[in-house]
């Protein structure tokens, strides 16, 4: 079976199982989602100007991701923030300046087999997720934005499951709720990808 090289399993509850990495809590709520926010674009030039003031010479590169940087998508009000520094797991070169400049480190883990730093910023409200170069997951983030951007379906696809995760009840994370949905679109995203040959990897079959 032919595997697309940024492919991961299926993990529906990844999320509520990362909470043991935790060691901070948010300065701010993420609030409810919403319609699409033209605002949210100049919220990532505030934050990059923020993050080249305090370790430009640092970032390898800094890159919205996520729903708020796809038009047309609902998302809650959180700009997500792909930084890369020339070492993440070299805390000492950069961390104490982030926090300086207002950055609160929440979760030091592993993502895709690569270590990760996730920090917040209180407004406008963010999550600044910093990699090492050639970590796995921000590639499938731009992959996923990529596609949605393209997908009048897709995004459709995804606004109803955010819809549904955001009123469930019960004791399910948010992100764990919508996580078959957001496989199934890297599936689609990975199938349409000329770069690589991927055949179908259905949620329901082994993996």
């Amino acid at each position: 079976m032919r595997t697309h090289p940024l492919w991961r399993p299926f993990n529906p509850g990844a999320n509520a199982a990362r909470q043991g990495e935790r060691v901070a809590s948010r300065q701010t709520a993420p609030g409810p989602v919403q319609a699409y926010d033209e605002r949210w674009r100049e919220q990532f030039d505030e934050i990059s100007r923020v993050l080249a003031e305090s370790i430009g010479d640092l970032a390898v590169s800094v890159r919205h991701v996520g729903s708020t940087s796809v038009p047309g998508l609902a998302a809650k009000p959180v700009i997500d923030v792909d930084l890369t520094v020339p070492d993440v797991e070299d805390e000492p070169a950069y961390l104490p300046r982030l926090e300086a400049a207002g950055f609160l480190l929440i979760f030091r883990d592993v993502m895709s087999g690569d270590p990760h730093r996730q920090l917040t910023f209180a407004s406008p409200n963010t999550n600044l997720h910093v990699w090492s170069p050639g970590a796995i997951e921000p590639q499938r983030h731009v992959v996923f934005a990529d596609w949605l951007r393209t997908s009048a379906s897709g995004r459709q696809r995804y606004n109803a499951a955010k819809a549904a995760a955001s009123t469930a009840d019960g004791t399910a994370r948010y992100n764990d709720l919508k996580a078959a949905t957001v496989y199934d679109i890297y599936e689609q995203a990975f199938i349409a990808d000329r770069r690589h040959d991927h055949d179908p990897h259905p949620r329901g079959q082994a993996q």
